[in-house]
């Protein structure tokens, strides 16, 4: 049985969808792990599938210093459906992703949130593990991890253009390097350890 890895996001804009595409791209980088991208509105049909993934990726723009309202009410809802049928999340792996208009954009609130939500739901947090970029003469816009955060794959996208032309490559490769350590760590986690959710 492969590992499942579910991306669970909300794109206002589309901006933080591009972000989810390359992170389903690096989790399907890693052999014997199988991917499964959710919208927070198809998400909460999906309680089922999301008890048997072994792990979770959270997504979401940053607005006003945090998460959509709509990721939020995912969250939300997440602790009549999870929680109090027994806690069905409890040590899964979790790692998150974020996009605002704005290079920091107060990203560091949104992916602090995610980590309190997995925490909450006994999760495991996996940080990006990139050393920050683009802070010296030598680094450029270019490099992976650009922004500089360390929870999470952040994104910027400019405002005034479409989620064709943004997030920028260097953004999307960051998020694709997360999924892709996801992967890896979960498969690492998960095998010699068969799944006790009855059903799965």
């Amino acid at each position: 049985m492969s590992t499942k890895i579910a991306i669970v996001y909300h794109s206002g804009y589309g901006h933080t969808r591009r972000q989810a595409e390359a992170v389903k791209t690096g989790v399907e980088l890693v052999s014997d792990v199988e991917a499964l991208m959710l919208t927070v509105e198809e998400a909460k049909d999906q309680w089922v599938e999301l008890a048997c993934a072994d792990a979770i990726i959270f997504g979401a723009p940053t607005y006003v210093g945090g998460p959509s309202a709509a990721f939020k009410e995912f969250q939300e809802a997440s602790s009549a459906a999870v929680m109090r049928n027994g806690y069905l999340w409890r040590d899964k792996i979790a790692a998150g992703f974020t996009n605002s208009g704005t290079q920091a954009g107060d990203k560091l609130a949104t992916l602090t949130q995610m980590v309190i939500f997995a925490a909450q739901h006994g999760m495991h947090w996996v940080s990006l593990d990139l050393p920050p970029a683009n802070c010296s003469a030598t680094g450029s816009e270019h490099d992976l991890n650009r922004l500089g955060f360390w929870l999470g794959a952040a994104a910027q996208s400019n405002v005034d253009a479409g989620p064709e032309q943004a997030p920028p490559k260097a953004d999307l490769l960051t998020a694709e390097h997360l999924g892709r350590r996801v992967a890896e760590i979960t498969l690492r986690f998960v095998q010699g350890s068969p799944s006790t959710v009855s059903g799965c």
